[in-house]
């Protein structure tokens, strides 16, 4: 909040959303269960697994036939391009259907797999470090495309 006022009062509201690059994916990765075309639940954090001490992905669970359209089509592109996993045919009667939830973390953990806390904590401040270097790219590199600096 504190970066969001002071890049307003700045006049440097453009350079400050682009140090937000990791939220602004968060935020359009999580777009179909935050605006309820895919059901969420309550808690979307990754699940602790007692026995290994790591953290694997948490999944929403819901009834297939509960699925509008929208959201039918968006769990197909999203289980297509390997973006989620999506479970069809789960539960004792198969008419369940299993999405992990859509949030970074759990993105990081489909691609990486079940990890320690620490070192999914190191992964994700890597990719917000990783953010700010392609901010800074975008903001003096190729702003001397578009402009005469």
């Amino acid at each position: 909040m504190t970066f969001a006022v002071v890049g307003i009062l700045s006049h440097f509201s453009k350079t400050m959303l682009l140090f937000f690059i990791p939220q602004i994916l968060n935020f359009l990765y999580s777009c179909p269960q935050l605006f309820r075309l895919v059901p969420c639940p309550r808690h979307r954090l990754p699940r602790f697994d007692a026995k290994t001490g790591k953290l694997g992905m948490s999944y929403s669970r819901f009834k297939t036939s509960e699925l509008n359209s929208i959201g039918a089509l968006i769990l197909q592109v999203c289980r297509i391009f390997h973006i989620a996993d999506v479970r069809s045919g789960v539960g004792e009667d198969k008419q369940y259907t299993e999405c992990n939830n859509l949030t970074l973390i759990n993105f990081v953990l489909k691609v990486l797999g079940p990890t320690h806390e620490r070192t999914l904590t190191i992964y994700l401040l890597t990719i917000q470090v990783l953010g700010s270097m392609a901010a800074f790219f975008i903001r003096y590199q190729l702003a001397k495309i578009f402009y005469d600096v």
